[in-house]
């Protein structure tokens, strides 16, 4: 049986703690580590939004006018994935973390340091960091499936893959033709 008693307050790898008993047929180590997924993923989720916003901000060149409009969808869009992926956390009984500090500690993305930006470099390290984010979202969708059995974040998991996905298309068609950038 899966039932956690309140006094019960397991803690995650990542740090995070159970803040309220869930009774969903998930047991408190199984969300634990569910919630360590996560963590990475919102952590991941922060460097990218920013990155985008940098991106949007110190844009230069010909193509100036239709990457910042695209950028700005990207990280408008980001930071709705942003709200849900926290509240899913939340969902599992676990706080969502909060500080910068938090995310840069469990990021696999590397931040950007502000300065003027080409158009095909943005291009290029934003297809890079949706990539990324892809490939570890596809790890983390059979870690939760397969070890954990949580169906439902799962699905939320292939939800976000799917909107990674859309968005490297997007900037690789953005890409000039001829051989692709090294991505």
């Amino acid at each position: 049986m899966n039932k956690i008693v309140p006094s019960e307050k397991p803690t995650t790898k990542l740090g995070g703690s159970l803040t309220e008993p869930v009774n969903i047929g998930l047991s408190p180590e199984s969300l634990n580590g569910i919630v360590d997924a996560l963590t990475v993923i919102l952590a991941d989720q922060h460097v990218l939004y920013i990155k985008t916003r940098h991106f949007h901000w110190n844009l230069k060149g010909p193509r100036f006018q239709s990457l910042h409009a695209l950028y700005e969808s990207q990280y408008t869009a980001l930071a709705e994935d942003i709200d849900q992926t926290a509240e899913r956390i939340r969902m599992l009984g676990h706080s969502a973390p909060g500080s910068m500090a938090t995310f840069l500690s469990h990021a696999t993305l590397e931040e950007e340091a502000g300065h003027l930006v080409t158009s095909e470099d943005s291009i290029e390290a934003l297809l890079h960091d949706h990539q990324h984010v892809v490939r570890g979202l596809r790890s983390s969708i059979v870690l939760v499936e397969s070890t954990y059995e949580d169906a439902g974040t799962a699905d939320f998991l292939t939800g976000l893959l799917q909107k990674h996905e859309e968005a490297a298309w997007m900037l690789r068609s953005m890409q000039p033709e001829g051989p692709p950038l090294s991505v």
